[in-house]
């Protein structure tokens, strides 16, 4: 795995202990603030957890646990450094200092250097620059290989050989453009992508109220036989109002089978500019990260004119104004219902949400037999594995119960009233797993299942999938439940149910 050189003489510096490294620059995307994470079982213990990251899931890595030193409490200047390698991850730091170029003939051999960190991370050292008597230059590709280099190694380095040549061949290709309507909203531009928009007509001259409805819904208007509500842009940013005068739209949003006008001061033109010339909004400007109305930048003339790019789907989430777009659809007859009914169950899947040592859980609907309390006494069973709890007399069934917590090597926790024993069926085998308490049965879209990121065999053989609500700031980890038990495991529970069965 080679890191892709976007100047192989700029470093990126941070602090841990105490010292002072550094990180080229080509790999790096952002330095944030350490952010919420959600704790992952069975992964190296260098893995931190998972945060969200503009609806992406961030796995973040503690380097003093890498670099075997103890660890430090996060504060105020504690930063997260994310770095792509194919697969996007987040490296802990004590503080980032600076940006620094170095020329190449300045960079020596790190043999004679002693650090709080193995020769083997390091590829070079810097001496007496920006202030710092030595800075170490951190060899990430081998950090990154020690840690996850069972799952990952090939198929990073085919990622980043890939990222090379596109790099390389970049002059070569065209740019890549976007194509915008930009408008004025209280002398402010906006602009809203070309694919979202259907048309632009003017302001009609009747307009029909809509009663009890939210401020931002000026009413309803006919176009061409269909009903259009019509949204005002200004109140949806808690703009001053404007009388409607010869110079104000209509911009009309395609929202699936729905559209919806959105009211605008004048439209201004169409801009086709690079994506180059597009970035996202800083972090620090979102109310509300993953759900902002303004979710891009455009600078135009050398950065003097900036035009805000409008999330369409973002903008109109309020509930009031979801009731007023969902009460003018048109009628479909009850079959078009049933079938659209059908549809929307067949894009999402179903699950029961639990909770253990404060992270969320969830496992498949399907594979969920019953959830029942857990009793006072449990049945020790001799010659199980440490994980299993006992049995329990169910409806004249042996249950064999599993402590989830142990199973995922997590520390144990007194019994209290919110445990419930979650039963699943695993290999036709009725299993019980104890879990900290049993949250709800959750509809979640497929849209918001992803893969997860492989850290570790027995993690990935465990969490094959993570649903990122983002809106709700949530990480959900989906567990596999017919990983929870290997065969050998499940051989023996039967085993031993057999034998309490003649017992009894």
């Amino acid at each position: 795995m080679m890191e892709t050189e976007v100047s192989v003489n700029e470093f990126v510096t941070f602090q841990i202990e105490g010292e002072i490294f550094a990180i080229n620059m080509a790999p790096m995307q952002e330095i944030i603030r350490v952010p919420q994470m959600v704790k992952v079982p069975k992964s190296p213990p260098s893995l931190i957890g998972l945060a969200n990251l503009r609806g992406k899931v961030l796995p973040i890595i503690n380097l003093r646990t890498v670099f075997e030193i103890n660890e430090k409490e996060i504060d105020d200047s504690s930063r997260v450094i994310v770095v792509d390698f194919g697969e996007t991850l987040g490296f802990l730091v004590d503080r980032v200092a600076s940006v620094i170029e170095v020329d190449k003939s300045k960079i020596e051999e790190t043999s004679d250097v002693q650090s709080i960190v193995k020769s083997e991370f390091l590829k070079g050292v810097i001496k007496d620059i920006a202030g710092f008597n030595m800075v170490m230059i951190l060899n990430i590709d081998k950090i990154f290989e020690r840690e996850f280099s069972e799952l990952y190694s090939k198929k990073i380095t085919e990622a980043h050989f890939k990222g090379r040549k596109i790099e390389e061949e970049k002059e070569e290709v065209f740019i890549e453009e976007r194509q915008l309507i930009s408008f004025l909203v209280a002398n402010e531009e906006y602009a809203i992508p070309i694919e979202n928009i259907q048309e632009i007509v003017q302001i009609p001259e009747h307009i029909s109220k809509v009663p009890n409805s939210e401020k931002s819904i000026i009413g309803m208007m006919n176009l061409r036989d269909k009903i259009l509500p019509l949204v005002s842009l200004r109140a949806l940013f808690s703009l001053p109002e404007k009388e409607l005068d010869e110079e104000c739209r209509i911009v009309v949003l395609s929202l699936g089978k729905l559209s919806v006008g959105l009211v605008v001061d004048s439209v201004r033109e169409v801009l086709r500019v690079s994506k180059s010339l597009i970035e996202p909004i800083p972090s620090i400007l979102l109310k509300d990260e993953g759900s902002s109305e303004i979710e891009e930048i455009c600078r135009l003339d050398r950065g003097k004119r900036l035009v805000s790019i409008i999330s369409v789907s973002n903008l109109l989430k309020g509930k009031k104004i979801k009731e007023v777009l969902s009460s003018v659809e048109e009628e479909k007859t009850e079959m078009e219902q049933k079938k659209e009914v059908r549809e929307q169950v067949d894009d999402e899947e179903q699950f029961v949400v639990f909770k253990i040592d404060e992270q969320e859980y969830a496992v498949p609907i399907t594979s969920v037999q019953e959830i029942v309390r857990v009793p006072e006494d449990l049945t020790r069973v001799p010659k199980t594995p440490d994980f299993v709890e006992g049995v329990i007399n169910l409806r004249g069934t042996i249950l064999p119960v599993i402590n989830l917590r142990k199973r995922f090597d997590l520390t144990e926790k007194p019994r209290d009233e919110l445990q419930r024993i979650m039963v699943l069926i695993i290999d036709n085998l009725s299993v019980g797993f104890i879990v900290d308490t049993v949250s709800e049965v959750l509809n979640i879209p497929k849209s918001y299942i992803q893969k997860a990121i492989e850290l570790s065999h027995e993690q990935a053989q465990l969490f094959s999938r993570v649903a990122n609500l983002e809106k709700q700031g949530r990480v959900i980890q989906i567990i596999e439940t017919k990983n929870l038990l290997k065969k050998e495991e499940i051989e023996k529970l039967e085993k031993s149910e057999e034998e309490l069965e003649v017992e009894h």
